[in-house]
């Protein structure tokens, strides 16, 4: 991470500097857009490493809606399910969906794959359910790079 994107202190920072570099330096945006939402997350006031990585997931995702819809737009259902089944548990239900969820491939294309859910339960097997973790396996498949001896 950029120096100058490490430095940056609030959300609020973050968005302030991507308005300033988007045009001068495009490359420093998605590393500020990640900043923000580790500000966002560690503010939350998660309990475990997997419950900030999931709230990183979700703040990634209204990133992407903010840069798509050109304005600020809240994952509401998802912060539903937050709200009913706390944080694992909604992670457990979006990644048990029969479909892709967009936000699955959505940060795929941005290039976040790493903060999406199923990455997350793949890297937590043993939060969530055997079905959880096999069906984020297939799903991440698909994107895995080979890998060279």
């Amino acid at each position: 991470m950029d120096y100058r994107v490490k430095q940056l202190k609030t959300p609020e920072d973050c968005d302030n500097f991507i308005n300033n570099v988007k045009k001068k330096y495009p490359e420093l945006v998605p590393q500020a857009r990640r900043r923000k939402v580790e500000l966002l997350a560690s503010a939350y006031g998660a309990k475990s490493a997997a419950e900030i990585e999931a709230l990183k997931a979700i703040y990634a995702y209204e990133e992407v809606l903010f840069e798509k819809n050109g304005r600020k737009t809240k994952a509401s259902r998802t912060w539903q399910m937050v709200g009913r089944h706390g944080i694992i548990g909604a992670v457990e239900r979006a990644v048990n969906r029969k479909d892709d969820p967009v936000g699955f491939t959505v940060l795929v294309d941005m290039g976040m794959m790493d903060l999406a859910f199923e990455a997350i339960v793949v890297r937590y097997p043993e939060l969530f359910s055997q079905e959880a973790v096999s069906r984020s396996k297939q799903r991440l498949e698909p994107w895995q790079q080979p890998k060279t001896p």
